[in-house]
């Protein structure tokens, strides 16, 4: 007697059939059981309404491997199986699920839950005319950091550093993709060349043109550049808009330095004298996060989301002048604060970015934020 098939048509073969309901999940914690990973999904798939939407939990069994740090998920339909790798990146416990097919997984070429997840970034980014390939970046920064610069131009879909097999040291490059279409050129054009610590970034579509069945050859990227791709320096110009005078720093503050009002004061008036040295200010925003207290109904999620979109973590300084913020870029990109290598690019006032300028530099009633009493 056949076996029955799991909805990809794969009956004959009870391990393939097995294998197409299966998920494997990379980088898994001390912390992370199988009931605790099995109740994640169930939650999260019932949350977002995906998959076949039956009756019942849509996770069978978790098995976790803790001395290779993975663990597989068993759905109960390929269906459901495909549609929870729309969870590839979501942050669960102290960090992203890898989330992947199995090695031996039988089933078609779909692989792709073709839905995007609010707020989860994939760790795969598929070839598409959307892929885009930033090169030139100091290998000191890691994922967060770097995801922190290209997020000032919107959100991301997808986005994966690209790693040296056994030590995890960065190559230098990566590619990514964002929610929406719309925002990959402008993106392009503002990254492009930009100076980063004693590096330039190369920044460009990435599989424009790419010929199908040669895998992993992505024409458009230039390879007389980069020959092994991983030392992507370009000498690129320093040529940038006359009326770009808004120093935009990342990587420089964290949530955590900005909740005390008293810590936000000397942070903030720290910030506004070095900057001062460089030439005359306009104007200096660091977003503060929402306040949350023990009454307070909001989800950590939700709150997240609202200090995503105020700007929070981002220390924005305009200039009178372009001179100033130049200086300033100069003096600062790369240099340590509190432990952290501050990333650091110039915005015009009209630049186009997430959020966006306008609402950043907003009138206050009681701007700068409230500052320490001499």
């Amino acid at each position: 007697m056949p076996v029955q098939s799991f909805g990809m048509g794969i009956g004959g073969n009870p391990n393939l059939s097995r294998q197409s309901r299966r998920l494997y999940i990379g980088s898994i914690t001390q912390e992370v059981n199988e009931q605790n990973l099995a109740d994640f999904f169930n939650a999260k798939m019932a949350e977002m309404n995906i998959g076949t939407g039956a009756t019942g939990n849509p996770v069978l069994a978790v098995q976790c491997n803790y001395e290779k740090n993975y663990a597989f998920v068993e759905f109960r339909s390929a269906e459901d199986a495909t549609a929870a790798m729309a969870f590839d990146g979501i942050i669960f416990i102290n960090g992203p699920l890898k989330i992947r097919r199995p090695k031996d997984y039988g089933g078609d070429s779909i692989t792709s839950p073709g839905v995007h997840v609010p707020g989860v970034v994939s760790t795969n980014v598929p070839d598409s005319i959307n892929k885009i390939f930033v090169g030139g970046l100091p290998t000191y920064l890691n994922e967060e950091q770097v995801m922190e610069l290209l997020k000032s131009f919107g959100e991301l879909k997808a986005f994966n550093l690209v790693r040296e097999n056994g030590t995890g040291t960065s190559k230098g490059f990566a590619f990514f993709e964002y929610t929406d279409p719309v925002v990959t050129d402008v993106a392009i054009q503002s990254l492009n060349g930009m100076e980063l610590g004693d590096r330039y970034l190369v920044v460009q579509r990435a599989s424009v043109g790419a010929k199908p069945g040669t895998p992993g050859m992505i024409p458009n990227l230039p390879y007389d550049q980069f020959p092994e791709i991983p030392r992507p320096i370009m000498p690129a110009g320093k040529d940038t808009a006359t009326d770009a005078r808004i120093l935009l720093m990342l990587n420089m503050v964290t949530v955590e330095d900005l909740v005390d009002d008293e810590e936000y004061g000397d942070l903030y008036e720290d910030v506004k004298d070095e900057c001062s040295k460089y030439g005359p200010l306009e104007d200096l925003r660091i977003p503060r996060p929402v306040k949350k207290d023990k009454t307070s109904t909001m989800s950590l999620q939700d709150a997240q989301r609202i200090d995503e979109a105020a700007g929070v973590g981002r220390v924005y300084v305009k200039y009178t002048d372009i001179n100033g913020a130049t200086a300033a870029l100069n003096a600062l990109a790369g240099r340590s604060f509190a432990g952290r290598s501050i990333i650091a690019t110039l915005l015009s006032d009209d630049s186009q970015t997430s959020p966006p300028l306008n609402i950043i530099f907003a009138p206050q009633p009681d701007a700068p934020p409230p500052l320490p009493s001499s």
